[in-house]
């Protein structure tokens, strides 16, 4: 069985689970992390040099990167639903899959270590508020991509995208900045809330 080591409070573990939830693909799910065990274990680090969360286990395959190991599992279980197959129709769904992975998440770091994480060596204010606007910036971006195309990332069908942007879209309603008025992606992250397997995530009120 698929095994997914990390703790329910990462939002890259979140991910995983919810693409075995939407697959209906059964795991087991081992705290590591903060608050439990060190993934500086070499027990871990052996799996993940990197010394992060996610890893999933398959038997003898290893795998970390939590949209790789998103990727993989649509494609193992043939969801060409949740990932095309043809080249185009991909692209478009990984371009905003990209886009989380490195535009978005470098936008809210600072601010979410700062305001949700507590952590001491984000204390500088100017650069919660830069990077609190940066969030913003790009939830404005998101909410007139949605405007102009949705109901879903790309498009109407629900892809891996959605999760990804999904999660991202909650941390952000969820930690406490001043926030763009933004119905678009409020009307959004509503109907992907709704969907069974996002409760299955185990993180409806996780930031």
């Amino acid at each position: 069985m698929l095994k997914v080591l990390g703790r329910v409070s990462s939002i890259n573990v979140r991910k995983v689970l919810w693409t075995c939830a939407e697959i209906g693909l059964p795991f087991e799910r081992e705290d590591w992390g903060i608050g439990f065990r060190p993934t500086r274990d070499p027990a871990f680090t052996a799996l993940n040099p990197n010394a992060l969360v996610p890893v999933a286990v398959d038997g003898e395959f290893v795998l970390w990167e939590s949209n790789t190991i998103c990727r993989w599992l649509a494609a193992e279980h043939g969801r060409s639903d949740l990932l095309p197959t043809a080249p185009r129709a991909r692209a478009l769904v990984e371009r905003w899959m990209d886009w989380q992975l490195g535009d978005l998440n470098n936008a809210w770091r600072y601010a979410f270590m700062a305001l949700v994480r507590q952590s001491p060596a984000h204390r500088d204010p100017a650069a919660i508020g830069a990077s609190a606007a940066e969030w913003n910036r790009l939830m404005v971006l998101l909410d007139a991509h949605l405007r102009s195309g949705g109901p879903h990332a790309v498009g109407a069908g629900f892809t891996l995208a959605d999760m990804v942007l999904g999660l991202a879209v909650q941390r952000w309603r969820r930690t406490p900045i001043t926030h763009a008025a933004l119905p678009a992606l409020d009307n959004y992250l509503q109907r992907l809330q709704s969907r069974p397997a996002f409760a299955a995530t185990g993180g409806a009120e996780q930031p």
